[in-house]
């Protein structure tokens, strides 16, 4: 196998929260002028592991700030030379962009681009295929990986057969916390009654990390630590469409079209999350197109005969919960809850007067749109394979060429070199 390690990265010039329900909005954004920021991290925990063929960084960023994000990844990446790193920022993807537009111009949305969950996923894959890559891992630049064997564990089981003779296509790992623990925390706020999420997924992953087999069924997909099978993303894409959360809606998109996910209970990663984060009522606008956007995709995707059946009963206890109409009354309760207790009570009163309706609509138009774009999928990612006008094209730019010698030690390199800004340069008394 092949594997590329694709790493998105989300860089921003400072507190930009966005407008509410904006596409284009992060959990988080790495400031450009952070000292050490989570993408340096990660790659120094990369260099431990054996197998790394090609590392995919895709350059996140507002079109004012592009070439700072741009020039910060490089120095970051220029200080791990053993790793064979490819930059995907706007000049790189605009190579892609064009390509995909020839195949898929009568296609609504940035589906392939560096902008919205889905369609940045949708790059990396975009990018993996024109290298000829089998095997696509995905991994998030606020992870740190702590096993050399982080690609064995990843490509362990993949394309083989079970059992019940279903074939393992995408595979789930997970992530822990500080405290090695992989549960999420619940929260006890009498305002996140309705939205809290933590015992249904605990319940998931409670029932995962105890089996007695090592790769179980899932309905979960982490995002940030999974591992795909080109029988699978060449066929199935991760959809644009979607605010947030593409990665557990890829769980759809699989099961529709006869595949399912699987979970690795030996593979994960630790997550160590940055302190700048989104704002809590955009990050909750979201949320809320995303799931009146599944409840309605799913309606979308069950009317279809040459489609899987499936059922929010199949998917409990989560996200099954969260796939039928009593998802409205979630977004009511919880909102009317966070604008009676507060903060930011201006912002959840107009996702009660407006925001939600918006939502709604915007779900009941869209929810056709993903069957559209993978109808074409297939023939763009035929097409992208192995194009060598394409990697010229890419790697011209995208290379990263390190100024230090491959057998500099780390004391060797300055903090230029290592992606940390000194102290004399600006942003460096931070």
């Amino acid at each position: 196998m092949s594997p590329a390690i694709v790493i998105p990265s989300y860089w921003a010039e400072g507190d930009q929260p966005g407008a509410l329900g904006e596409r284009g909005v992060y959990d988080y954004t790495t400031p450009i002028d952070k000292p050490l920021p989570e993408l340096e991290s990660c790659l120094s925990s990369l260099e431990q592991v054996r197998g790394v063929i090609r590392v995919i960084v895709l350059v996140v960023a507002p079109p004012e700030c592009e070439q700072s994000a741009r020039a910060r990844v490089e120095s970051i990446c220029r200080a791990h030379p053993v790793l064979d790193t490819l930059i995907v920022g706007a000049q790189e993807a605009a190579h892609i962009e064009r390509a995909v537009g020839r195949m898929a111009h009568h296609v609504t949305g940035e589906t392939v681009s560096l902008r919205g969950y889905g369609a940045i996923k949708n790059m990396g894959l975009a990018v993996a295929a024109v290298f000829g890559h089998d095997v696509v891992v995905f991994l998030d630049d606020d992870e740190v990986v702590l096993d050399e064997d982080f690609l064995i564990n990843a490509v362990y089981g993949l394309g083989s057969l079970t059992r019940q003779n279903l074939k393992i296509l995408v595979k789930s790992g997970f992530f822990t916390d500080a405290l090695d623990s992989p549960y999420a925390e619940p929260s006890e706020e009498w305002s996140e009654k309705y939205w809290s999420k933590a015992a249904d997924f605990n319940r998931v992953m409670e029932r995962a990390q105890t089996s007695a087999s090592r790769i179980t069924r899932s309905n979960h997909l982490c995002g940030g630590c999974c591992a795909l099978h080109a029988e699978a993303w060449t066929r199935v894409p991760f959809d644009p469409y979607i605010t947030r959360g593409e990665d557990l809606d890829y769980v759809l998109n699989v099961r529709a079209l006869g595949m399912d996910v699987w979970f690795d209970n030996a593979w994960y990663v630790r997550l160590q999350p940055p302190e700048e984060t989104a704002p809590t009522p955009s990050i909750f606008m979201q949320d809320v197109h995303r799931w009146l956007y599944e409840y309605r995709k799913l309606d979308a995707l069950n009317a279809r005969r040459d489609l899987r059946t499936i059922t929010s009963e199949s998917l409990k206890p989560y996200p099954g919960n969260w796939l039928s109409h009593d998802v409205r009354r979630r977004v009511f309760q919880t909102a009317l809850r966070r604008f009676l207790v507060g903060p930011d009570r201006a912002s959840y009163l107009r996702i009660l007067t407006r925001g939600r309706y918006d939502a709604d609509r915007f779900a009941q138009s869209a929810s056709t749109r993903y069957l559209s774009f993978a109808m074409v999928w297939p023939s763009i990612v035929s097409a992208l394979w192995e194009d060598r006008v394409l990697q010229g094209a890419l790697r011209k730019t995208g290379e990263v060429r390190p100024l230090a010698p491959a057998h500099a030690t780390s004391d060797e390199l300055d903090a230029g070199d290592t992606g940390a800004l000194r102290m004399d340069q600006p942003g460096g008394d931070l």
